[in-house]
């Protein structure tokens, strides 16, 4: 029997580490082939019901705790089942997006490296860096006052912070004192309701840092120091140049289908998953996981389990029909001319004929002989 490549990689690393003789490695060959066969499923078997049930069961002992705060070594995360549905509906952005940033060893190993790199890494905006920010209704203008210390702090510096509020305010007037930047908007924008709309843009105006890192905290790693992260964005921290990119991790898959692609956001859905169920203590075969993920990513997108998902995009009109808004689906497919095959599971339920499931699949006849 041929047993896949991954199974004859850890049969390799087992005869290094176990220095395993010639007649030791094939009896392991043997064993590793009875098993490889009993694995093996039968044709016909309904996988996506195995699947549904071996996730959906377990599923429901798990917490509806939203949060997970362990101690001060951990950013707050999306745990349990809110974020089990998270992943399977195929929510844009997680509700607590967070990183775990690996680094190069040159810099891994120094704490005073580490909490520099991180600081270089939080998203600061103009109101980190400020006293006030307040609107002058006698000159009709806006007034910022730094605070010195928060920009030593951030290693900010006050021609920094005038280069972005330049070029975010071309058309205005803007004049400087020490550690103080007055905003005064051209005349058609001098209303009192836009100055104070341009206040509140203002506070949230980016100055340094990658944008969407709002927390960051260096933590000790076996050996190593890494940066956990509340907020993402692994295009911009790939970037830098001491980051680890192999090892860098983010839990936002759309990111990860933006930026590496649909296997790496296939993996990042098993990955998320498995994580979930174990920080629960439950364990789930990879192989159920693996086919949801298959199925969620198999277009080249993301496809969450349900109406928008992948319940729209099947190929049977009447299965369409049969999980949400059945009329929609059946004027579509009348105006399309669509025809239904009658090749999957409830389509053929609806229409009172043998499911195309285990023995459903086989088509029977008898062969007559000669009558004599």
């Amino acid at each position: 029997m041929t047993l896949p490549p991954s199974i004859e990689e850890q049969l390799k690393e087992l005869k290094e580490m176990l220095k395993l003789n010639k007649a030791q490695m094939e009896k392991l060959r043997k064993i590793a082939e009875k098993q490889y066969e009993k694995s093996l499923i039968e044709p016909g078997e309904a996988v996506g019901v195995v699947a549904a049930q071996s996730i959906g069961e377990p599923g429901t002992q798990l917490t509806l705790r939203t949060k997970l705060l362990a101690g001060a070594t951990e950013m707050t995360v999306t745990q349990g089942l809110p974020r089990l549905i998270e992943i399977f509906d195929a929510r844009s952005e997680p509700s607590t997006p967070a990183m775990t940033i690996f680094l190069k060893p040159s810099y891994a190993t120094s704490e005073a490296k580490v909490e520099e790199i991180a600081l270089r890494l939080l998203e600061i905006s103009l109101e980190d860096i400020s006293k006030e920010i307040n609107v002058d209704l006698l000159r009709m203008r806006i007034e910022i006052e730094l605070d010195p210390a928060k920009m030593k702090k951030f290693k900010v510096k006050e021609k920094d912070v005038l280069k972005r509020i330049s070029e975010y305010f071309k058309s205005a007037k803007i004049t400087t004192g020490a550690y103080k930047i007055n905003i005064k908007p051209k005349e058609e924008d001098m209303d009192i309701k836009k100055l104070y709309r341009l206040r509140v843009k203002l506070k949230g105006l980016h100055i340094a840092g990658i944008k969407g890192i709002k927390q960051v905290l260096p933590i000790k790693f076996g050996n190593d120091w890494i940066i956990k992260t509340a907020g993402s964005n692994l295009k911009e921290v790939l970037k830098l140049p001491e980051v680890d990119i192999e090892r860098t991790k983010t839990n936002d898959i759309f990111e990860i289908w933006r930026v590496l692609g649909i296997e790496a956001a296939r993996n990042a859905i098993i990955e998320e998953t498995l994580d979930v169920l174990k920080n629960q203590g439950i364990e789930v075969d990879v192989r159920h996981i693996m086919l949801v993920a298959d199925i969620m990513t198999n277009d080249g997108t993301i496809k969450g389990i349900g109406r928008y998902g992948v319940s729209s995009a099947k190929a049977s009109v009447l299965a369409r029909a049969s999980f949400e808004v059945p009329l929609k689906h059946l004027f579509s497919a009348a105006v399309k001319g669509e025809v239904d095959e009658l090749r999957s599971v409830v389509e053929n339920v609806m229409v009172n004929q043998p499911v195309p499931v285990g023995t459903g699949m086989v088509d029977l006849r008898v062969k007559k002989g000669d009558k004599k």
